[in-house]
Order: C-alpha cells, then sequence, then structure tokens
C-alpha cells in the first residue's frame, strides 16, 4: 500500500503550517497524485466539501457517496481511496495535520466521529457560509504574499471547523443535545480509542465515566446500535482490517500488537466478526490492491 506519510509537506501553502485547501482545479504534483490515487493510509486529517456534482470515496475498504452541498472527512489511520476526477464536479479540499489542529482554541467532538458518519450534510445558509469560509481561506493560502499570517489562518480554520461540528450534530435530536448522554458516548469513545490495545473492562470503563454498567449500555447501544463490549470488538477489528492492509506483520504478532494474548482467539475473533478468516482477508486484499 502507498505510503503518504510526509506528502502534506510537499504539498502544503504555509512556511510554518501544515494547511492545504485546494479545488478540484488544482494540480497536485504528479508523483503526489499518483500515490494518493492508490489506496493509502492516511496520517492527517483530510475534508472534501462537494459544490457540485457526486463523488464516491473509499473508506477502510467502503465505499461513500456524497452529493452536492454535503462535505466528506477522513481521519489519520484509515485507509482511503480516492475517487478520480470527474467532469462536471466542482469540490474543495482541506487537508491539516494534527499539530496544525491543536493550535486552534478548542476542540471539535465531531472528529471523534461519535455518530459513525463520515457525511455532514448543510441547510442553505450553512452551506453558504462553508464555501465563504473556503474560499477566505484559500485565498490568503494561494496569494503571493511572503508572510501570511498564521493567526489570521487559524481563526478562519476555527470558524470552519465550528460550521463542521455544528451541521455534524445538528441530526441529534434536543433531547440528547439538552442531555449528558451524546457527551458521555463521546468520552467512551475517546477511552476506547486512547486504550485501544489495553483490553479494559467495561465495568472499568463505566467506573472511570462515573456512570453505571447498565446505564454504559444504554448510551453507546443507542448512538452505534452496538453494546460496549460489541463496540470495542468492531474497533479492535476495524483496527486489525487496517493494519493486514499495510503492515506485513503475522497473524501472531498482529494480535500480540492488539493487546491479544490468544493468537487463535483473535483469529476466532476476527472471522465472527468479519465472516472471514485471515487468510482469506489477506488473499482478498492482494486482489484488491495488486500487491
Amino acid at each position: 500500500m502507498q505510503d503518504t506519510k510526509g506528502l502534506l509537506e510537499q504539498v502544503k501553502q504555509h512556511d510554518k503550517l501544515s494547511i492545504r485547501v485546494s479545488s478540484n482545479a488544482d494540480d497536485l504534483p504528479t508523483e503526489v497524485l499518483e500515490k494518493l490515487l492508490q489506496p493509502h493510509r492516511k496520517s492527517i486529517y483530510f475534508f472534501a466539501f462537494l459544490d457540485n456534482g457526486s463523488l464516491t470515496h473509499k473508506v477502510d475498504l467502503n465505499d461513500v457517496t456524497i452529493t452536492s452541498g454535503q462535505l466528506f472527512f477522513v481521519f489519520p489511520n484509515q485507509i482511503y481511496t480516492a475517487s478520480a476526477q470527474k467532469k462536471g464536479i466542482e469540490y474543495v479540499k482541506l487537508i491539516i495535520d494534527q499539530n496544525c489542529l491543536s493550535l486552534l482554541p478548542k476542540q471539535f467532538s465531531f472528529l471523534l466521529n461519535p455518530l459513525n458518519s463520515q457525511i455532514i450534510s448543510f441547510d442553505s445558509e450553512q452551506k453558504e457560509r462553508v464555501k465563504m469560509l473556503f474560499k477566505i481561506l484559500a485565498n490568503i493560502l494561494h496569494s503571493d504574499s511572503k508572510e501570511k499570517d498564521a493567526d489570521i489562518i487559524l481563526a478562519h480554520l476555527n470558524s470552519l471547523l465550528t460550521e463542521f461540528n455544528t451541521a455534524y450534530f445538528k441530526s441529534v435530536s434536543k433531547e440528547h443535545s439538552q442531555s449528558s448522554k451524546l457527551s458521555k458516548f463521546i468520552e467512551f469513545k475517546i477511552a476506547v480509542e486512547t486504550n485501544l490495545t489495553e483490553q479494559h473492562s467495561v465495568s472499568a470503563i463505566a467506573d472511570n465515566l462515573a456512570v453505571t454498567t447498565n446505564n454504559l449500555y444504554n448510551i453507546v447501544k443507542e448512538f452505534s446500535g452496538a453494546s460496549p463490549k460489541e463496540f470495542i470488538t468492531n474497533r479492535l477489528m476495524l483496527e486489525a482490517q487496517r493494519k493486514l492492509y499495510y503492515s506485513k506483520s503475522s497473524i501472531k504478532e498482529l494480535a500480540y500488537e492488539l493487546g491479544f494474548n490468544d493468537p487463535d482467539y483473535f483469529s476466532r475473533l476476527f472471522k465472527k466478526t468479519t465472516g472471514k478468516n485471515v487468510s482469506d482477508y489477506l488473499a482478498d486484499i492482494q486482489d484488491l490492491s495488486g500487491k
């Protein structure tokens, strides 16, 4: 699989900030474009806002289609395959890294994807504001000025991500948004991501979140459709699929990397979750990528 680590440094538009805003009319260097059109593991945050047309991207080997007025986003570590250029499509893309994100004055909960959706829809007013903010950022970053004010760029980036965050959670009912359920689910996702390979028990996570095991079960089930245990297992198996795609570790090594002491148990769980044993999954990957 293509290694894209460091690509943003080659195409960033500011000497100190790792950021790029571009449209479908902007040309990337050929060697960069060739890598991006192949399946690759993201090392940065990627956002694509579609102003006109329809595009289908592939994330973690699943097709995701966006239409006019929608935003698509990909996180670090996800496996992504870009859609080939199509006539009549108008879109703008934003690429930033974690360091750039850390310079913003607040955190954005949608970047944890608690609702498990990589598409954000906007109403007409939001769409116009998003387009305007993208245009302002693009104008600054594409200017010939040698000194592009980082504070101004970060201020508009913060406003843009605020629009994304607000629209992302707009689909959540007022009952949920006014309660602590969503915030607890986000805390649960943070706990899972932070300690993904440590195999903490659900009861231990519930204790750390100051909720009962039953309450945690109801919250996670409501927002994800899975029990806490199923959620953690599914997340581990997703990470296993990613690692199988970009790593050459043996099954035993992969099991240990993910916190399993018993490789056979890991293999059984993988098949139960994905419907395929590890060797068949690897064969499918080789057919898909030509490796």
